[in-house]
Order: C-alpha cells, then sequence, then structure tokens
C-alpha cells in the first residue's frame, strides 16, 4: 500500500514539474498541439519523463522533436505500434491523436546533457 503513495507521489511531481516547464510554451501552442501536449502528459510521461523527486532515470527515451531523428513516419510507426519495450497506441489513439503528439513533440526542445543529467 505504502509503494503505491510513492509511486503517486512520484508521477504527481514529474507531471507538475512538466507542466510548470512548459506552461510558458502552452500559450503560444495552436489547439491541435494543446491536445498532443494533453496526450503525451496522460498517456507518456509516465515512462518517458524522469521522476524528479527521486531522480530516478526514464524508462523510456526524453520526448522532444529529436526523437526518432524527427521523422513523423518514424514516430507514428512508434506511437502506433510499439517497440519490444513500449505497447502501441494504435487501439487507444485515432489517427488525427497521434498527429497530434507528433506535432506537439516539434515543439518541444530536446534537453542538454547537463540540464538531463541527475543532480549529484
Amino acid at each position: 500500500m505504502m509503494w503505491r503513495a510513492v509511486f503517486m507521489l512520484v508521477l504527481v511531481s514529474a507531471l507538475s514539474h512538466q507542466a510548470r516547464a512548459q506552461g510558458a510554451a502552452a500559450a503560444s501552442l495552436n489547439d491541435q498541439q494543446r491536445l498532443g501536449q494533453r496526450l503525451v502528459v496522460q498517456h507518456c510521461s509516465l515512462c518517458h519523463v524522469r521522476a524528479s523527486i527521486t531522480g530516478d532515470e526514464r524508462i523510456g527515451p526524453e520526448l522532444s522533436r529529436a526523437s526518432a531523428s524527427g521523422n513523423d513516419d518514424a514516430l507514428r510507426e512508434t506511437i502506433s505500434n510499439g517497440t519490444p519495450r513500449m505497447p502501441g497506441f494504435k487501439v487507444l489513439f485515432e489517427p488525427a491523436q497521434i498527429d497530434a503528439i507528433i506535432a506537439y513533440l516539434k515543439t518541444v526542445p530536446p534537453q542538454t546533457a547537463s540540464a538531463a543529467a541527475p543532480p549529484h
């Protein structure tokens, strides 16, 4: 039971950190990108955002405009069909939602190596 509380605390902290970091940028997003942002926060952040409280590494890679080398078709394939370590979302998301995720990711700059490194 305790692990659930700790897990939820870590998840909420990671999501709120991401939301604060992207708050100013969100105002400049169009409707499609805002939908993509919401879907990323709801469905992708658990694995693709570092747990800020514990400093734990992400399960999946950082998501940004550099994901899949910025290749829309590769992103669409990965989101739809998954990878050996990630489930596919083609049953959950409509094609327009996958396009929205891709549109949003194109607005997210990659982190620098120093920003991505955990604090010492």
